[in-house]
């Protein structure tokens, strides 16, 4: 290869710039989430809160405390594909956490494009600050 194609090749890839961030896996979530003072336990896949089996491979519950949280929540993550789905699914998960929330008055919600965070609250304010940082991270572009 001559070396004017391999400068071409080089500033091509220049010019293209990086590539759109995609959205995290649970684990590299959980990860986001530890690193901003939220402890996780009791982590399970599939817990959905209401035995939706449409939404039941999308969820995983688990524990969280920290951050003035000092009784442990149980929160919901529904990890969607992708944005569409996101966008046509998002009221299956209203439904569904209706049926779990103990007061659905004081249910806390953070939405980050192609994820919904559920739990029961109220939260304090800093960790409700730490969940929606988490998620906005993990989601990158949004799926």
């Amino acid at each position: 290869m001559s070396v004017a194609a391999v400068l071409l090749a080089g500033c091509s890839a220049i010019l293209q710039g990086s590539p759109e961030p995609t959205p995290m896996d649970f684990p590299s979530l959980a990860g986001e989430l530890a690193t901003r003072g939220i402890a996780l336990d009791r982590i399970t896949s599939g817990d959905d809160g209401c035995r939706d089996s449409t939404l039941t491979a999308t969820a995983i519950g688990f524990d969280a405390s920290g951050l003035g949280l000092t009784t442990p929540a149980r929160l919901r993550i529904y990890i969607f594909r992708n944005g569409e789905t996101y966008d046509r699914r998002r009221p299956d998960v209203d439904r569904c956490v209706a049926a779990w929330a103990q007061d659905p008055a004081t249910v806390e919600f953070v939405d980050s494009r192609p994820f919904v965070l559920a739990g029961q609250g109220p939260w304090p304010a800093a960790f409700k600050t730490a969940v929606r940082g988490a998620l906005t991270a993990a989601a990158g572009n949004g799926g």
